[in-house]
């Protein structure tokens, strides 16, 4: 691939090459790192006008992993409240080209019934031709949220033990649907 307007098209997440990931520090001195499991996105890529790009992507909130499982378990009742709220959504609102690899996607972000306006800055790290014959795409992005705008605060403890501040890491692989 040469141009951006080859990778036109419209695509699906590679779930087994994507990382939906996010770092969040505890008790002020160090670095709790996890990520989602489960996920499925899509995405429209104009390469001759980006700004007519658009991107969905839906995480199962009881997928969080963070190598501790009791861990886990708290964070699936009390952070995303699975029960009533399995899913985070994020769909794009608008897409700029900003470099040539470059883009700034602002979007909706839902987390537990609340949704609030985001915007993921991405590179393009690489695009190819699969062995089967299809287009991937692979961007790489991430943006640093505050927790509380989704009302993911759940007792006076977490406030001094968990900074509000939550960084999403995103390493995104997507085919190219033929």
């Amino acid at each position: 691939m040469t141009t951006l307007s080859e990778l036109t098209g419209d695509y699906v997440l590679d779930t087994t090459r994507t990382r939906v990931g996010f770092v969040a520090r505890h008790a002020m001195a160090t670095r709790v790192r996890g990520q989602f499991d489960e996920f499925e996105g899509s995405a429209h890529f104009d390469g001759d006008d980006p700004s007519k790009s658009s991107v969905r992507l839906t995480i199962q909130a009881k997928s969080i992993k963070t190598r501790d499982q009791r861990r886990d378990d708290h964070l699936r009742g009390t952070f995303p409240d699975t029960d009533h709220h399995p899913t985070l959504v994020f769909t794009s609102t608008t897409v700029r080209q900003l470099t040539d690899t470059g883009f700034r996607v602002t979007g909706d972000l839902a987390i537990r019934g609340v949704t609030k306006p985001v915007t993921v800055d991405f590179e393009l790290t690489g695009a190819e031709n699969d062995p089967r014959g299809g287009t991937r795409v692979n961007f790489k992005g991430g943006v640093t949220i505050d927790r509380n705008h989704w009302g993911v605060n759940w007792n006076a403890a977490t406030r001094l033990l968990v900074s509000a501040k939550v960084t999403l890491e995103l390493d995104i692989t997507a085919i190219r649907r033929t």
